[in-house]
């Protein structure tokens, strides 16, 4: 609508501008009078709803509408800012003649860049710009000025600015011929009318982070052609909710995070055919189930073929079954799933561990710790015990039956590499009673040759700062004076820090046989 000129501040087509006002962002969504009062108002949606009033009416009239019923707010145009150019916003963030510019550095998805290669201090040997929180409304009036004072631009932080849609952002980003990185994340960006127009703009873009933009999957999908090169996509805690499968588009992706976004889980099946897709992030997203319907237990499935790494952290995942189900991905090496509630039997977090070890048997790296060959195969050796004695309930050497296989899928594959379980090795499986539970443990003390070793039953539940007290009384060195390690059989030559003296030794997954190294100051 026409706006009356005589308020220099606010622009010809104002509505759906971004502004700031007050540290917030917000869209104007009605320029014009309010009546009874006099002047000019600028109704807005707030990005976050607890900041507004209304939802665009006033005394029964609706101006404006809004998606919360709390979102709106009618405000001065004195109150806001409408921001400045791109241009504007570099030359007010970097000043060439200090020695800040060198110090900095940009970090975009996974991806970090320094600034100390820069030897000429200038904006045309820039080869990162960070806006981040700058209020930057466009590319500015001066065609191609921005290409030719910031060409060498490779990487480009545009989060949280006041960029209002998608030919905004590709009017700057057309200018730099060498962008590969592009962060836009807290940005409320309308979609273009013509997709094709703007292909150009992103063509060497290789990196890019839209987190927390409002979006749907279907608005990522209807922008996704716009990025011909894109490796690595980040759209974390938008409204990402049911996904559809990417038809044509993101066939170079090879890292898509969408973490914190409320999934319809069954539609994680519609990404399985992203041909170079290596790396996924699924944490919080209330992921309980997944299933590969196509690969029988034990054998592989054709969905994600090339995915390497996977991370499941903090969902609802309850169930062994969803872990054999991952087994069937051909590439998986690396996952992460802490904060999630597989238990073992015994309720041990490292019992749970070594069960995911030998269920994923082409697993290397498992919650960011690296599977060496000694914890594979004790791992892969303790299972064949823990379960031994349902494989022979079930069939065992002659034919283990259905139900035992579909629950256990590498059984007979680890029988094959390490011989049947005798019947003396079985662990038989007990009923888990914490308070009962007493642990056999060895005090030694490296330090001191001349000292021997004391053998201690102390229940699982016990908190290190007790254990200290008991040293203390032993060996009468004051227990703050104490620093304890432990070692264990199954992982020889590694030495685990215990260094909380209010945790339990069921805490640090502390076994029955295990070793305590005692030291002091």
């Amino acid at each position: 609508m026409g706006v009356d000129q005589t308020d220099p501040e606010v622009p010809e087509d104002a509505v759906g501008k971004r502004v700031s006002c007050g540290g917030e962002r917000a869209t104007v969504r009605y320029v014009g009078p309010v009546p009874p009062t006099a002047g000019l108002w600028l109704g807005v949606q707030w990005d976050n709803p607890d900041r507004g009033k209304h939802d665009g009416s006033h005394e029964g009239v609706q101006y404006f509408s809004c998606r919360h019923s709390k979102g709106g707010s009618f405000v001065r145009p004195a109150k806001v800012s409408f921001g400045v150019d791109y241009l504007t916003a570099v030359r007010q963030v970097y000043r060439i003649d200090t020695e800040e510019v060198l110090s900095e550095e940009i970090s975009i998805s996974s991806k970090k860049l320094k600034w100390g290669s820069i030897k000429e201090r200038s904006f045309e040997s820039l080869p990162s710009v960070i806006l981040s929180h700058c209020e930057v409304n466009g590319p500015g009036e001066q065609d191609g000025e921005i290409r030719t004072t910031t060409p060498n631009v490779e990487w480009l932080d545009l989060s949280g600015t006041l960029l209002s849609c998608w030919e905004d952002v590709a009017a700057i980003t057309q200018q730099l011929d060498r962008l590969e990185g592009l962060q836009l994340s807290c940005n409320r960006l309308r979609l273009p009318s013509e997709l094709s127009a703007h292909c150009q703009a992103f063509c060497s873009l290789k990196v890019l982070a839209l987190n927390s933009c409002d979006l749907t999957w279907p608005q990522i999908l209807e922008c996704a052609p716009m990025w011909p090169q894109l490796e690595d996509l980040c759209v974390e805690e938008n409204n990402i909710t049911e996904l559809q499968r990417p038809e044509g588009v993101l066939q170079t992706l090879r890292s898509l995070n969408l973490s914190c976004n409320p999934l319809v889980q069954d539609s994680v099946l519609s990404l399985s055919a992203l041909p170079r897709l290596e790396q996924l992030n699924l944490s919080k997203t209330g992921l309980s189930v997944i299933r590969f319907d196509d690969a029988a237990p034990g054998s592989q499935t054709a969905m994600f073929p090339a995915l390497k790494n996977l991370n499941l952290n903090h969902n609802s995942i309850t169930e062994w079954c969803v872990v054999d189900e991952l087994a069937k991905l051909p590439s998986l090496v690396q996952f992460s799933c802490r904060g999630n509630r597989l238990v073992s039997s015994d309720g041990n977090p490292k019992t749970a561990n070594q069960m995911l070890i030998a269920k994923l048997g082409r697993l290397v790296v498992l919650n960011s710790s690296e599977i060496y060959p000694e914890d594979r195969r004790g791992a892969e050796l303790d299972y064949i015990k823990m379960f031994g004695e349902e494989w022979l309930k079930a069939g065992g050497r002659s034919q283990a039956s259905t139900q035992f296989t579909c629950l256990h899928p590498r059984y007979q594959s680890l029988i094959d590499k390490y011989g049947a379980p005798e019947e003396g090795e079985l662990k038989k499986p007990e009923p888990f009673a914490l308070k009962n539970q007493l642990l056999k443990i060895t005090f030694a003390f490296p330090d001191d040759a001349e000292r021997k070793p004391i053998e201690k039953k102390l229940p699982a539940t016990m908190v290190v700062q007790k254990v200290k007290g008991l040293l203390y009384r032993l060996l009468k060195v004051p227990a703050a004076d104490l620093k304890l390690t432990y070692t264990s059989p199954k992982m020889v030559g590694t030495e685990f820090e215990i260094d909380s003296d209010l945790k339990t030794l069921q805490f640090y997954s502390i076994e029955d046989g295990d070793q305590v190294l005692v030291r002091w100051s």
